[in-house]
């Protein structure tokens, strides 16, 4: 199948990456030991559609030492590391990403992924799965099952299922406790930070830092923002996520007013149109705006660029648009996913976890896809605590354990006061 990347020549500084990546990934080290003697993956054509990083390639080579045959595309135009897709063609995976695609080399790029006729599907948003089911569906009806990696394309996939349009079973590895409530809000908060400081360099201590949704990603980014002294704002559409924001100690209120006063906005709302016309007409001089979302359409640039009068890049992945009425505002990575386009996507030791269930999943899949009802099924909460355990054993902490009087007391429902 070949591979198209930016420049084969940056594949050796890649395969340092992957192997700083390898150092922080102990429990994907420990899987790769001991599947890549059991090969429970043989005979499997996998086809992938993940942000390529560092943490990525230690799950493709994980995925092929166990067995597989693997092709590759990049889930978003500007998230992936050129040196990492070089690194792995020259390992002869059949990958075809490069930074900077436009949308129709994004979905040339899946349509080649597609072309040897994959057995199990690995994606993260949907855009793989939906091509397969809506311009390849004989393709799709020959397909075992797939994972899912990310909250927009978990809701995309059961919209689907409830719609009696998915032709094949996926799991839901987003929903996973172990990736959830790690990747999502460690993972998610740290690397927007970074994303923004790199486009950036802006002082965080003393701004007014609005962050759009309070899920598990807006969480995290709330709280690590705090925690370099800026004074959070949320806004929310959930009356229990604005409650839990407000008792975590931060401000809520509406895009309609944050917009007036807010100095770094971001979003993570997985719905378009969160900051649109209206908003960006009420922000101040030098109001900087960014995306931590999937997708790029949670920011209207459309509406931004009718009310300015010219746009430039003062630095890397981050473009002044000079409003009309002279002020500038200033966005981040073209909207799209800050905490990839602007810096490297999460640390490799969150990432441990999320492939690991990534991994774990599509073993799943090769052994059980065939009985599996067509919906998009739950990771079994016992490969949440196995993954768990796992990790805190790397990590040299050691947990308590129930007695067996402990145990018994548990379940014993008449026992009182």
């Amino acid at each position: 199948m070949g591979y198209k990347v930016r420049d084969i020549k940056l594949a050796e500084s890649g395969k340092l990456k992957i192997e700083w990546a390898e150092s922080r990934m102990p429990v994907m080290m420990y899987l790769r030991e001991k599947y890549s003697r059991e090969k429970p993956l043989k005979g499997q054509r996998i086809a992938g559609c993940l942000h390529v990083t560092k943490e990525t390639a230690v799950l493709v080579k994980t995925l092929t030492l166990s067995g597989a045959e693997v092709s590759w595309s990049g889930c978003n135009p500007l998230s992936t590391q050129d040196e990492i897709a070089s690194a792995l063609a020259e390992e002869k995976i059949p990958i075809f990403a490069w930074h900077g695609m436009n949308v129709d080399e994004f979905y040339w790029a899946i349509e080649k992924t597609i072309e040897f006729k994959p057995t199990l599907t690995l994606d993260d948003g949907a855009d793989l799965i939906n091509t397969l089911h809506q311009k390849h569906p004989e393709l799709a009806k020959q397909v075992i099952a797939g994972t899912e990696e990310t909250t927009t394309g978990v809701h995309r996939l059961r919209a689907m299922a409830r719609a009696g349009a998915l032709l094949y079973p996926v799991i839901a590895v987003n929903d996973a406790e172990t990736k959830w409530d790690f990747d999502n809000v460690y993972g998610t908060g740290q690397s927007s930070i970074d994303g923004i400081l790199r486009s950036t360099s802006v002082l965080f201590a003393g701004k007014k830092f609005v962050v759009a949704g309070y899920g598990h990603c807006g969480k995290g980014t709330a709280m690590r923002a705090k925690g370099m002294g800026a004074h959070v704002i949320v806004t929310e559409i959930n009356p229990l996520q604005a409650l839990k924001a407000i008792l975590d100690g931060f401000e809520v209120m509406t895009m309609d007013q944050a917009a007036e006063i807010g100095d770094i906005f971001i979003t993570a709302t997985g719905m378009k149109d969160v900051i649109v016309k209206r908003h960006f007409n009420k922000m101040k001089d030098g109001a900087i705006v960014c995306n931590t979302g999937h997708y790029d359409c949670e920011v209207n640039l459309k509406d931004l660029a009718e009310l300015s009068d010219g746009v430039r890049e003062i630095r890397l992945n981050n473009e002044e648009y000079h409003h009309k009425n002279g002020r500038n505002i200033f966005v981040l990575a073209k909207g799209r996913l800050v905490n990839l386009a602007g810096a490297e996507g999460h640390p490799s030791e969150v990432m441990d976890m999320s492939f690991a269930n990534q991994f774990l999943s599509l073993v799943r899949c090769a052994r059980e896809g065939t009985a599996l009802d067509v919906t998009v099924h739950d990771v079994p909460v016992e490969q949440d605590r196995e993954l768990a355990f796992l990790k805190l054993k790397t990590m040299r902490i050691s947990i308590d354990k129930l007695t067996r009087e402990q145990e018994e007391y548990r379940d014993d429902y008449l026992a009182g006061t």
